[in-house]
């Protein structure tokens, strides 16, 4: 049995001759906004300030971007008004997080008022999503993501924020330790 082939022949008309107008309206439009804001940048530097700004870009060192209010940033810890820790260990923060990336060790309290605290509070920043669910999950406001840290990891690609760190106890940054400490193993093997 043979198959029956069907030629089918293409001829061009007014669809596509219209597809090749909208590309060339399409560079100009583009050329037409580089022009500009290459003109009002090029005015900008030289001193003049034009009422329209010239594009979107910011020039970052020297100028900022600016934030909004709302901006979920860095974590941090609360403390009370005597100095005391917030969290009470309750377990919501930990449990809703969707990335698993808050780990929380709960001890007794010193203080017979208060039930148990955390004696461990690591957050794993890179597993992190900053959905925020965890903000809104605590019934005692003890953790917050309002620090307003655009650069959330370093060179070193922050791992984990620990307890001290995020109520902001100490500025030491453990994993940079850890990370020098690795080098060195790996120095030392290598020159063994």
């Amino acid at each position: 049995m043979q198959k029956k082939v069907t030629n089918i022949t293409f001829d061009p008309g007014l669809k596509e001759d219209i597809y090749w107008a909208e590309v060339l309206r399409g560079l100009w439009i583009t050329n037409r906004h580089f022009v500009v804001n290459m003109w009002r940048h090029t005015l900008r530097m030289f001193g003049v300030k034009t009422k329209i700004r010239p594009a979107v870009t910011y020039q970052y060192p020297e100028e900022k971007r600016p934030i909004h209010h709302r901006w979920r940033g860095r974590h941090r810890l609360t403390v009370k008004q005597n100095g005391a820790m917030r969290c009470t260990a309750c377990m919501l923060c930990e449990t809703i997080c969707p990335c698993d990336c808050i780990h929380i060790v709960p001890g007794e309290s010193p203080d017979p008022s208060i039930e148990k605290f955390p004696e461990q509070f690591t957050i794993d920043v890179l597993r992190c999503c900053f959905c925020g669910y965890c903000v809104e999950a605590c019934p005692v406001d003890a953790i917050r993501m309002d620090l307003i840290e655009p650069e959330i990891t370093g060179y070193t690609r922050d791992i984990l924020f620990t307890k001290e760190f995020l109520l902001g106890q100490t500025k030491d940054r453990p994993w940079e330790k850890w990370i020098a400490e690795e080098e060195d193993k790996v120095e030392a093997v290598e020159e063994s």
